[in-house]
């Protein structure tokens, strides 16, 4: 079957390029905003599903991934910054201070319809962070299309104290573990 990631984020496509299989992406147009009452996990989750289900639509008998996630401080979500100033503010925010970066997984196959989705949370401890600091890290990784402004996979790991989850995959966007699972349930031979 046909592998195709439903997403256009290099960082996505370098993580799956890691399981040396064949696949394309597709962008997916869907409307990240949260629903009204819904937590930053069910968000992720839905929008996750909602991505792949999109491009399933232009891919007859594939496999399709989706994946989202959403960074939030209790019910306070940090998205993509987009702007200096922006990131700039989310690092203040988050400084000193533990955030989960909950990255939601899903696969479809459109030949069967069978769905299956998967949140995996990281918990990042950001240790205290001078302005000083948060500007020159800025400034130098440019985050801007991060949720929460920092790339652990980059010099982003220099503002934090810890982290914790069960896949470390997960925090830049793409979690493998579950994903690795996931594709052999749809008879995918990994490795």
């Amino acid at each position: 079957m046909k592998i195709v990631l439903a997403s256009t984020s290099a960082y996505r496509r370098m993580l799956l390029e890691r399981f040396g299989i064949t696949f394309e992406t597709d962008r997916p147009e869907v409307d990240e905003a949260p629903l009204p009452g819904e937590t930053p996990p069910q968000t992720a989750e839905r929008l996750a599903v909602e991505k792949a289900r999109a491009v399933a639509a232009r891919h007859p008998d594939a496999l399709v991934i989706g994946s989202d996630q959403v960074a939030h401080l209790g019910s306070e979500v940090f998205g993509k910054p987009g702007t200096v100033e922006r990131a700039v503010a989310q690092l203040q925010r988050m400084s000193g201070r533990t955030v989960v970066f909950h990255t939601a997984l899903a696969v479809i196959n459109t030949a069967t319809g069978r769905v299956h989705c998967e949140g995996v949370p990281t918990t990042v401890r950001f240790r205290e962070l001078s302005d000083a600091e948060i500007v020159r890290y800025v400034d130098k990784e440019r985050p801007l299309d991060c949720a929460g402004s920092a790339k652990s996979e980059g010099l982003g790991i220099t503002l934090l104290d810890a982290l914790s989850g069960d896949d470390p995959t997960a925090l830049v966007g793409l979690p493998l573990i579950a994903l690795s699972r996931m594709l052999r349930a749809e008879g995918v031979e990994l490795p």
